[in-house]
């Protein structure tokens, strides 16, 4: 990959990570001018590790994702940073250059499967279609791959799901073509974006299982995006909390589900609903996440939902600190945080 890479004329630096964000910075022009998405991202991404991403609506999770797979137009966006894979930083490629990464190395598994699919071609074309791009399979065998590709996400009748519409299809059968899709290069990245939203829980357990089972198979690095801190428990190896635009904490699963530090972390996994509390009030945050033009340019951006936070929260433009191995937060005060009333020990569950 590299040698072919780099007689096409992309660069190739000489580093051996798999996925490195290295202070990457998306804004959006609104009215003229340019608000940040996200701003200063710092993550690593593993083979055979699911790292998840989580975050209220508007936190910039899915345009951390479109980043990556560059997907975001030139003139109306302005991006910053690096995003090394595999020892390219993909922020410096074309739109070409992006094509060659696109289906074969990362594959991007949507949040709308019905959006994502084109409604007037069969299942198999679409399928097909990746397989054109970026490989040199025969008629027969790329029919072949489509078959092997629907079994493998859990299509009881490969053939016959072949050859029908999207608009044929349940939403958990169009959310597994969106997977195969992904998956069909054999990619070392999957990012999914919010894969089980809209599905039903039984359908959810069983996308859950399908994204397992190609981890462990094709040994790749996953990125899950999802707001469901239950999937997380079930599924992720890492978790990287964001609010506003930013990591605010990034750690284990188990030191985020048993030590959270950040007090946006502490509020969303006190606001998860409890089996054993089924008479108290569910908690909920405050306030709203900010909008791209109102976001606060000092100070913890969670400051102003938080009505008992120490004043130095406001002003003091918080780093990210280390409190454990593998574990950080982005806070002034963490220290200073505690909810007695309910603990969120014991919900790591994989």
């Amino acid at each position: 990959m590299r040698k072919r890479l780099e007689s096409e004329g992309i660069l190739v630096t000489n580093t051996s990570d798999f996925l490195d964000i290295k202070d990457v910075s998306t804004a959006f022009k609104i009215d003229g001018h340019f608000y940040d998405a996200i701003s200063h991202i710092n993550l690593q991404v593993h083979h055979d590790e699911i790292l998840a991403i989580v975050g209220e609506s508007g936190c910039g999770k899915s345009t951390l994702a479109t980043t990556i797979m560059g997907l975001h137009d030139p003139h109306e966006t302005r991006i910053s940073g690096e995003i090394d894979f595999e020892g390219t930083n993909l922020l410096a490629l074309d739109d070409a250059g992006f094509n060659r990464f696109r289906g074969a190395k990362i594959g991007m598994i949507f949040q709308d499967p019905l959006s994502a699919l084109n409604p007037l071609k069969r299942i198999d074309d679409q399928i097909s279609e990746v397989l054109d791009y970026h490989t040199t399979l025969s008629s027969d065998e790329k029919h072949h791959r489509v078959l092997e590709l629907l079994d493998q996400v859990g299509i009881v009748n490969p053939a016959r799901t072949a050859r029908q519409f999207p608009h044929e299809l349940s939403g958990g059968m169009r959310q597994r073509v969106i997977i195969a899709i992904a998956i069909a290069c054999k990619p070392d990245l999957i990012i999914a974006d919010e894969p089980t939203t809209a599905l039903d829980v039984t359908i959810q357990a069983q996308i859950l299982d399908v994204l397992r089972a190609i981890q462990k198979e094709n040994h790749a690095g996953i990125i899950l995006i999802t707001h469901d801190l239950g999937v997380v428990a079930e599924t992720a190896d890492r978790v990287a909390v964001m609010y506003a635009g930013q990591i605010v904490e990034q750690g284990s699963a188990e030191q985020i589900f048993n030590q959270p530090q950040h007090p946006y972390t502490r509020s969303l996994l006190r606001s998860m609903p409890q089996r054993d509390d089924e008479n108290d009030d569910l908690y909920v945050i405050r306030g709203n996440v900010p909008s791209l033009q109102k976001m606060p340019q000092t100070g913890d951006r969670f400051a102003p939902r938080i009505p008992w936070i120490p004043a130095d929260a406001h002003e003091a433009q918080p780093t990210m600190h280390q409190v454990a191995p593998g574990h950080e937060v982005r806070c002034t005060c963490y220290q200073h945080f505690y909810f007695p009333d309910r603990t969120t020990k014991g919900r790591v569950a994989k």
